[in-house]
């Protein structure tokens, strides 16, 4: 679950979304975290990128990440 201060509303997040965030709070790197995530779920690496991009552009459109100009 993720508070936004600001707007004082609350978001949830599933085990996968909790393991992204926990990832993006240690400061790894989209990359790292999309190969990390792909192998501890078992899951296609290419699945895993494209859900991961969905789910941070959804956290920002939120406010609640701000992304630096990268290419994903």
């Amino acid at each position: 679950m993720l508070l936004d201060l600001a707007s004082e509303q609350y978001f949830g997040l599933d085990e996968v979304g909790t393991r992204f965030w926990e990832l993006l709070a240690n400061s790894k790197p989209f990359d790292e975290i999309v190969n990390l995530m792909a192998d501890e779920y078992e899951a296609p690496h290419a699945q895993i990128e494209i859900d991961l991009k969905e789910l941070l552009l959804r956290l920002s459109a939120e406010g609640l990440v701000s992304m630096t100009p990268v290419k994903l």
